[in-house]
């Protein structure tokens, strides 16, 4: 295994990635080590120089989600802001820009889990840090422990939604409509700066 040329085995990332699109795109039951081979044109033998076998692939598919998804949105509810409108609008980012959260592999996750019970613990916690990240967000800015909890439920139920219907608006409507999540989220609209700020770091 070890005499194997580089360029017939790839890469971990490049092997991770096939797996990521299989999951998006057919479910986890599509994920196999013979359809990832023949989707990039190499061996079964490169798969396993990088991977004992396809639980430690679920392993590595998982831990990027994790990372990404809701490393990031708990990394955004850090963040520090002049109010809770700013606040709201670093979260908001998540849902715009794909490199800071991937619905779709949120959405895969989520299929994933029904079938997977170990998988389903996992997201509940990461539902669950995602939560308390947002709730601790709305304490910061002096809602009272139960206003924040039910707004941080709100925050997240929303997406959640979004995710699972799959719901597909044009960028510009939805990137306009965003200040009125957050004006319905906060209980006061956002200030006119912080607005103009989210608009511009969102023009494409």
């Amino acid at each position: 295994m070890k005499n194997t040329p580089s360029r017939q085995r790839g890469s971990k990332e490049l092997w991770l990635n096939a797996a990521y699109e299989m999951l998006v795109s057919d479910g986890i039951d599509a994920v196999k080590v013979m359809p990832l081979a023949k989707k990039l044109n190499m061996t079964r033998t490169g798969f396993y120089w990088f991977f004992a076998d396809l639980d430690e692939l679920h392993t590595a598919m998982i831990e990027r989600w994790q990372s990404k998804n809701t490393g990031n949105l708990v990394e955004r509810c850090n963040m520090a802001a002049a109010n809770i409108g700013e606040a709201l609008f670093n979260l908001m980012d998540c849902w715009l820009d794909t490199t800071l959260f991937d619905s779709r592999l949120d959405l895969a996750i989520r299929n994933w889990a029904r079938v997977a019970p170990d998988l389903q613990n996992q997201l509940s916690d990461a539902d669950n840090r995602r939560i308390e990240a947002v709730a601790a967000m709305f304490r910061r800015y002096g809602f009272s422990e139960k206003q924040a909890e039910a707004r941080s439920l709100t925050v997240i139920y929303t997406q959640i939604g979004y995710i699972s219907m799959q719901v597909e608006e044009d960028r510009q409507e939805r990137l306009e409509r965003v200040q009125y999540y957050v004006e319905a989220f906060a209980g006061t609209p956002p200030e006119e700066q912080d607005v103009e700020r989210f608009l511009a770091r969102h023009q494409e």
